[in-house]
Parts: C-alpha cells; structure tokens; sequence
C-alpha cells in the first residue's frame, strides 16, 4: 500500500491511519487475504455522511427551488460518476487495496470502486474527527459541484425521470430484470427495462445501480422520441407525455 502522507494532505483531513486503511479495502482484496474487514461498513457510514452535507448545502443556499428541483441536485452531485471524478483528482484509485482481479482489469479507475471508496474516506473521517471536520471535508472537495452546471445536467437520475414519465402516461408498472455474471469481487450486471411488461431499454454496468440507470436513460430516449415501439417489438401502451 502506498505512503498515504500525500493523501491525507490532499483530503486536508488527519485521519486515524488504521480506519484510513479500513476504508480504502476493497472487498476484492479482503476476499484474498481470507476475508478480512472491508470498507463497505464505512462507505455506508460515509453515503449518509455525503446526503446530510449536501442536502444541508443545497437547503440553505437555494430558498426558492422546489424540493422536487433539490432532490435532482442532490442526485447528481452524490451520483456514481460526480464522486468518482472528485476521487480522480484526488488519485485516490492508486491508493485503494485491490485484489489482483480487479488491478488487472483497470479496478483503480473503476467509477462504481472510486466512488464506493470516496464514501468510506467520508465515512472514516466523521469516525477519526467528528461530523463537523468531515463536512467540512464534504464541502472543500464537493462543494463545487453544487454550482456545476455540467454536473448538475450530467448527473440526472433517470430512474426517477423514467417514473415520472411512465407514470404521467399511463404506461403501467415498471419492473427492472437484472442478471450479474462473471465473480463477486468484479461482476458486470445487465439490466432490462420493463414498463407495463414491455422491455424499452437496457444497460450494462459494474454494479446493479449503474446499470439500471442506463437501462432508464436509454428507455427515456425512446420515450421522448416517440418511438413507435419497444426496443425488442410489439407497441408502446403510449407516447410520452409532452414536455417529458
């Protein structure tokens, strides 16, 4: 593992050594020095860390957006790709203990492991230092992406989006099929989109999220598009309402 010195500088945080540790152990990695603790604890600890931090900010430095607008804000700064391009500039991938899976297939640049670790680097600092260094911490490196309009258009969660339109159109219930293949420690996962048992999209990713976003933003393309049918044939229940 590499000298964490220069990371710990760049996070601006002095974390407790052995929990910094914890939290840059990758699963993969634990799964091949016999199943030793990994950072998954931490980066649960560190998501509700990040919410709090962000949600706060968006609160109070935005008194006339709807809480509909906020929650698509908070969306996209706490989003898979947002986190994993903080942890990019941080060079926190070449830090991250790996297992030797996942160093062969480019794990460190991975944005599902990136933005898992950011998490736990969240959650250990709250453990080392308190809830008030850590959102501090939160703000320094994420801040800025709150006032990114390239973030703010880049992260729109398609899930929700893709609720909203089916629900508006009366397209009926929407069901995600996913399958994962490959082992645990780097899996790929596929998922299908079906709204009122119709597949419309589909998408692939390293993790179930990431490629049920995918599956969702490709369903909405075809929605809003008025495509005459579903992407394996058959008819659409609707077109999708205006302005979706």
């Amino acid at each position: 593992m590499r000298n964490t010195a220069e990371l710990t500088k760049r996070l601006g945080v002095d974390i407790d050594p052995e929990t910094l540790r914890l939290a840059l152990t990758h699963r993969s990695y634990a799964y091949e020095k016999g199943g030793i603790p990994t950072n998954e604890r931490l980066e649960f600890l560190g998501d509700s860390v990040l919410g709090l931090s962000v949600t706060d900010a968006l609160y109070r430095d935005n008194p006339t957006l709807s809480e509909g607008e906020l929650a698509k804000r908070r969306s996209a700064v706490v989003s898979t790709k947002a986190l994993a391009g903080v942890a990019r500039t941080l060079d926190l991938g070449s830090y991250v203990l790996l297992g030797q899976g996942e160093k062969l297939t480019n794990g460190r640049d991975k944005a599902s492991i990136l933005a898992d670790t950011m998490e736990a680097v969240i959650g250990a600092a709250y453990l080392s230092r308190g809830i008030e260094t850590a959102r501090a911490m939160v703000m320094r490196l994420i801040g800025p992406l709150l006032t990114d309009s390239a973030v703010l258009g880049n992260g729109t969660d398609w899930k929700t989006r893709i609720q909203e339109t089916a629900a508006a159109g009366r397209l009926g219930a929407i069901d995600y099929r996913v399958e994962g293949t490959g082992p645990d420690h780097a899996r790929t996962f596929t998922a299908r989109l079906l709204i009122g048992g119709v597949e419309y999209g589909s998408g692939r990713g390293p993790s179930k999220k990431e490629a049920e976003q995918t599956a969702a933003a490709e369903s909405w393309v075809a929605l809003a598009a008025g495509a005459p049918g579903p992407v394996h044939g058959g008819t659409h229940a609707s077109s999708p309402p205006a302005g979706s």
